[in-house]
Order: structure tokens, then sequence, then C-alpha cells
């Protein structure tokens, strides 16, 4: 009987990897509800765990909408690390916007909490180096563009265009029904 009485202890609380689910069903519960909606007690309840697992992985809500703003800035690395590589810099440059852009379109839940840093511990390690690893090709695009090392000017200029164009997007200020082809205006938006 005990042997049964445990089983079923495991089988509702054990997860094989208790943080990867919690994250998925934050990422989930992003999804339908926005940051806005997210809870850390539904989270919990989607992962089929107590209200207070989440706190062994993560602490707080804080400590999980940073991990997964920190998974997500590493599915934004790997989206740009995909966009074709020419010989053409300027090229290069546009496959990365439309690529950037493409991501936010895809996934907006997530990208509108990677910039949401009232929500985030900005200092976590993990968060700042996958933030700084999915700046960094823009950074190498726009300096092979320009012939020099990466001005950040410039660079914050190139991302503004296309962050300012994802939100726009994702806002509903440029409808899908009348937005001109991505390709064409990251061309027009980039150096």
């Amino acid at each position: 009987m005990a042997d049964e009485l445990n089983s079923v202890k495991k089988g509702r609380y054990h997860h094989g990897d208790l943080r990867a689910a919690l994250l998925d069903a934050a990422e989930a519960l992003l999804g339908e509800r926005g940051v806005d909606g997210f809870s850390l007690r539904e989270c919990a309840r989607r992962a089929g765990v107590s209200p207070a697992a989440p706190a062994h992985h993560f602490g707080d809500a804080r400590g999980l909408l940073t991990a997964l703003a920190t998974r997500a800035f590493a599915a934004l690395t790997d989206a740009l690390a995909a966009a074709p590589v020419t010989d053409e810099p300027v090229a290069d440059l546009h496959a990365l916007g439309a690529a950037y852009v493409g991501f936010a379109l895809a996934r907006p839940a997530l990208f509108d909490l990677m910039w949401r840093r009232a929500l985030l511990s900005g200092d976590d390690p993990a968060f700042i180096a996958a933030a700084d690893a999915a700046f960094d090709p823009l950074a190498q695009a726009v300096a092979r563009v320009t012939g020099g090392a990466p001005d950040r000017a410039d660079v914050m200029a190139a991302w503004s265009m296309v962050h300012g164009y994802a939100r726009l997007a994702l806002d509903g200020a440029v409808p899908p029904q009348t937005r001109p082809p991505l390709a064409e205006v990251v061309r027009r938006l980039t150096l």
C-alpha cells in the first residue's frame, strides 16, 4: 500500500525536468494571456505541481519570467543564425532584419516578454549573456556594412528600425492585410 501511495505521489509531482516543464507552461500561458495575464500559480497548475514548487527552481515569478526571457533570447539567436550569409554585407543585414521581425511575428508573447525589463531580473548573468549573444550578429553585420568596428550608434539605429517595425506590426498599427512584403520593408529600414 505504501508503495502504491509513493507511486501516485511520484506520478503526480515528479517530472523528468520540472524546470523545463514550468518554462513550457509559462510560454504557453504567455501565448494565451500575454505578459499581463501571467500567473505563477497557473504555471504550476499546468505543470501539475503545487504552487510552491516553482520556487525551488526560480524563486519567484520574476525568476521564472527571467529564465523564460533568457530562453527567448537564445531562440532569437538561433533565428538570427539561420539567416543566410553571403558575400553581400547589406543583403546579410537585410536577412538579419527579416529574421528578427520574423521571430517577433512568430513568437509575439516571448518577444514582448524579452523587452519588459520591469518584470525581469536584468542583472541575471544568464539573461545578460543570452541578450548579448542575440545582439552580436547585428553588431557584426553592421560592422561588415560600414567596413569597420561595430559603431554603437549605427548598430542602435539598425536595431531600432527593425524593432520598431516589429513592435508596430505586433501592436496592430500595421495590419497583416496592408503590410508590404517583409523583405521590402526591412530592405528600406536597414542602412
